[in-house]
């Protein structure tokens, strides 16, 4: 799995061997992803995400090294996901199942999400190699917010 900043999270799954993309069930719904092959009765991925997506910008597709790519769409523009999956259902809760990023690169990625979003807002400026001194503030909040339209 690997993570974009900004508006989208990309997850990377290897599929069963020789399984076709027509054989493949992807529900992405605003707050669950499953994933499973058609006519079986269980997903092999059937967990909670991190935050809300859009479901009509979401989509997976199946790539020539059996690879399903799945890309899901942020509702929260600039909120930094630290796992798009929280965990199998039962148990604690799903905390057990999550593949969270350590607090070092969390805020790695709130830096890159300030930059990104300094960027935008100020289309005329330059912001590459711009540093932060202190803490990081939520890009989310940070002096009013951002939207979250794409």
């Amino acid at each position: 799995m690997s993570f974009l900043f900004c508006a989208e999270v990309n997850m990377y799954i290897q599929a069963p061997p020789g399984v076709q993309a027509s054989e493949i069930l992807c529900n992405i719904c605003t707050h669950w992803l499953q994933i499973g092959l058609r006519g079986s009765d269980r997903f092999f991925v059937d967990e909670k995400l991190f935050s809300k997506v859009k479901i009509c910008d979401s989509s997976w597709y199946l790539d020539d090294g059996g690879v399903i790519n799945i890309v899901l769409a942020k509702v929260y523009r600039g909120e930094a996901w630290e796992s798009p999956l929280l965990g199998r259902k039962g148990g604690d809760g799903g905390a057990a199942g999550r593949q969270a990023v350590d607090p070092a690169t969390k805020v790695e990625m709130q830096k890159e999400l300030m930059l990104e979003r300094f960027q935008e807002e100020n289309p005329g400026f330059d912001f590459r190699g711009a540093q932060f001194n202190g803490s990081v503030p939520d890009p989310r909040s940070f002096m009013g917010g951002i939207g979250q339209g794409g």
